[in-house]
């Protein structure tokens, strides 16, 4: 599986970006799907997941209410509506898909459960 990441960029607060995320290579529908960001200096921490029906959907806590995570089985994408940005949702923001072998609605958020880690968009929310 192949992920290719895109749709960062410099915001000011409040406003929104919308993020994609093109999946190539295995069945994607296979596949639940997270988004993960790291700051700088930081450790890369989970943001949101969405699972392979679409049916099931986690937030962090400090996104929750602001972000949506989506995917579109037929374009084999993932998206991620941020709205409300804030300065410290700056960061590189990766998608990845879940690969792991233990209950994924209780494993969703582990960064070490996914794989095939895109290289990253960057989005800057300036203050």
């Amino acid at each position: 599986v192949q992920l290719q990441a895109s749709g960062g960029g410099l915001v000011q607060a409040g406003g929104s970006l919308r993020l994609s995320c093109v999946v190539s290579g295995r069945t994607f529908v296979r596949y639940p799907m997270g988004w993960f960001r790291q700051a700088p200096g930081k450790d890369r921490e989970f943001v949101a997941s969405i699972s392979w029906s679409g049916g099931s959907t986690f937030y962090s806590d400090s996104v929750k209410g602001r972000f949506t995570i989506s995917r579109d089985d037929a374009k084999n994408a993932v998206y991620l509506q941020m709205n409300s940005l804030r300065a410290d949702d700056t960061g590189l923001y990766y998608c990845a898909a879940y690969m792991g072998t233990a209950l994924y609605s209780e494993t969703y958020f582990r960064p070490s459960d996914f794989g095939s880690w895109g290289q990253g968009t960057l989005v800057t929310v300036s203050s």
